[in-house]
């Protein structure tokens, strides 16, 4: 994390995450960081369906049709929360970190959204291992995509 915060201070590109199963992990990590106000502007926890349907306005029809475990849901999730947040950079996180299938989706199912430079990247990962894993690995692969990204452009 040190990595990307110091590469989002040099480049003063603002950031912002939605976080479902991560339930604020990134936020946690990321305002960990010395200086990162400088460009972290915030975080929304959509845990449930209705708050990425009330509160990010992801249309209902798309929820009903792809589910929450979705990339269609991860994209409007970061895309909703740049808008949110008025941020340069969204990332968002979606799946199902178990103990049980969600959607008829396996446990361990994920999707990172990134949107930046008015594009959106969707990611889709199989973890595996415990909650607390998952959400782990979750944040490590939104980390490592999201300078990827950043060291493309």
């Amino acid at each position: 994390m040190e990595e990307l915060a110091k590469l989002l201070i040099e480049k003063g590109i603002s950031i912002s995450s939605v976080e479902s199963f991560t339930v604020g992990g990134f936020a946690n990590m990321i305002g960990s960081i010395s200086g990162i106000s400088a460009v972290y502007r915030g975080s929304l926890v959509s845990y449930q369906t209705r708050i990425k349907r009330d509160v990010l306005h992801i249309d209902e029809k798309i929820i009903d049709q792809y589910g929450v475990v979705s990339k269609e849901v991860a994209g409007l999730m970061a895309i909703s929360g740049a808008k949110m947040f008025d941020s340069d950079l969204c990332i968002s996180f979606t799946g199902n970190a178990g103990p049980t299938a969600m959607e008829g989706k396996p446990v361990g199912l994920i999707y990172i959204g990134i949107a930046y430079a008015g594009m959106i990247h969707t990611l889709c990962f199989e973890l595996s291992g415990s909650r607390e894993d998952i959400k782990r690995q979750a944040i490590l692969l939104g980390i490592e995509n999201i300078l990827k990204i950043l060291k493309d452009i």
